[in-house]
């Protein structure tokens, strides 16, 4: 969509989106599961309109050399298309978290307090393929009581539209603005500028994507921003871990899906396991062919007779998101080793511990400092559909606000709220 004034389309889509934020907020949860079940119906009445733009996009990102990864997140299939449909009616089953009201203590001078959920108000999320997160993003703000302003990217667009008009069918089904769910019509990046810049109108951003736009918004922008750089996700195979537990969590958690930033990039092995390097990293390669491993110089000898693409590691390859068949390999001398090369190269996203010693476990968990540690657990779990969230907005890695994926809860606040029967001071 061509538009003039790129400057002033933002400032009126911010204006509108603060205003049906109060209205919105103001709503019982009755109203917004009534919004959300008329999306529902209208997505899945509108199913084929959806798959034909999405066909659309996929054609113009082939023919412009869309990166695969990329091409691998913009896809909408049937199976795709019914799990955005399971996540809505997961958010649908959600708590509602608005209201709620928490630690009430009586203090001595005869007051309660306590603290009361509330919505962050104006949610603006710029994010890359994946047009899901567009269901998935309207989903959550609805129910949390938060407006939400959407800027896609370009290779999604018409699946964006499509979505956003379903969305708007729904909310006008619960009389409730559709300025509650905006998705940018435009793909001009200056309104991203101008997306993160106003502080007079948006509470948070929420950039999800690749590095570099996540890099981009956090420098840019005047609003707060929730973020997470990159999944540069480890597999550590302790000394005391179980061979077959080994292969089936690394095979799972490297080559289920590349393009997600919840897959393992670097598999770290005690030394006293280096001899389960050869099934782990096989089984990988017969999954696929195309699988490139970049190992250290005391993984080499291991594998040196082994049928497999290996090339010697770099320094680079240990901060590496591959997003990719390619697999980083470390031997380390010890679960120390492994704490501190995770603690150093990793981007503090999801990292993951086998064992069947319940000291080391521990020892993992308390020291890794990620927003999600998993013991005996593949990393492609962490995400909010599979943590009960119903859908996730994105991952933080920050430490502030909110860590790991952000769900219902991740998009309220806090207040506190104090009852007295006449007290003074």
């Amino acid at each position: 969509m061509a538009i003039n004034d790129i400057h002033e389309y933002m400032a009126n889509v911010g204006k509108r989106a603060k205003v049906a934020a109060s209205t919105l907020a103001a709503s019982d949860t009755q109203t917004k599961n009534l919004a959300l079940c008329a999306i529902k119906n209208a997505i899945i009445d509108h199913k084929d309109d959806i798959l034909s733009q999405n066909a659309i996009d996929v054609a113009n990102a082939k023919n412009s050399g869309l990166d695969s990864a990329l091409l691998d997140r913009l896809v909408i299939d049937d199976a795709r298309f019914d799990g955005m449909v399971a996540s809505l009616n997961d958010v649908l089953g959600l708590q509602d978290p608005v209201g709620e009201i928490e630690q009430m203590t009586y203090r001595p001078s005869g007051i309660w307090l306590g603290k009361m959920r509330v919505p962050l108000g104006v949610v603006g999320m710029i994010y890359e393929s994946r047009p899901n997160v567009t269901l998935e993003a309207a989903s959550l703000a609805i129910k949390s009581g938060n407006a939400i302003i959407l800027r896609g990217g370009s290779e999604a667009f018409y699946s964006n539209q499509a979505i956003a008009r379903c969305v708007h069918m729904g909310l006008k089904a619960a009389n409730l603005p559709t300025d509650c769910v905006q998705v940018l019509k435009t793909t001009d990046r200056s309104a991203v500028d101008s997306l993160i810049t106003m502080t007079d109108c948006v509470d948070v951003v929420i950039p999800r994507g690749g590095k570099g736009l996540i890099e981009r918004i956090s420098k840019g922008a005047s609003v707060p921003v929730i973020k997470h750089l990159d999944g540069n996700c480890h597999t550590y195979i302790d000394k005391d871990a179980d061979n077959q537990m080994s292969v089936s969590i690394a095979l799972n958690a490297k080559t289920s899906r590349y393009g997600t930033c919840n897959t393992t990039e670097t598999l770290l092995v005690h030394e006293d396991k280096v001899d389960i390097l050869v099934d782990v990293l096989s089984a990988m390669a017969a999954a696929d062919e195309n699988m490139q491993f970049r190992v250290c110089h005391r993984s080499q000898s291991v594998l040196a007779n082994a049928k497999l693409n290996i090339i010697p590691a770099t320094e680079d390859d240990w901060y590496a998101e591959y997003l990719a068949p390619i697999l980083a390999v470390k031997v380390v001398t010890d679960i120390d080793e492994a704490i501190s090369h995770i603690n150093h190269y990793g981007s503090h996203h999801t990292d993951v511990i086998i064992t069947n010693n319940y000291a080391d476990s521990q020892k993992f968990i308390r020291q890794v400092d990620s927003s999600s540690v998993m013991v005996n657990a593949s990393s492609r779990f962490a995400d909010g559909f599979e943590y009960g969230l119903g859908a996730e907005i994105g991952i933080s890695t920050d430490k502030i606000h909110a860590r790991g994926p952000v769900g219902l809860h991740g998009l309220t606040s806090q207040k506190w709220i104090v009852l007295g029967s006449g007290q003074v001071r």
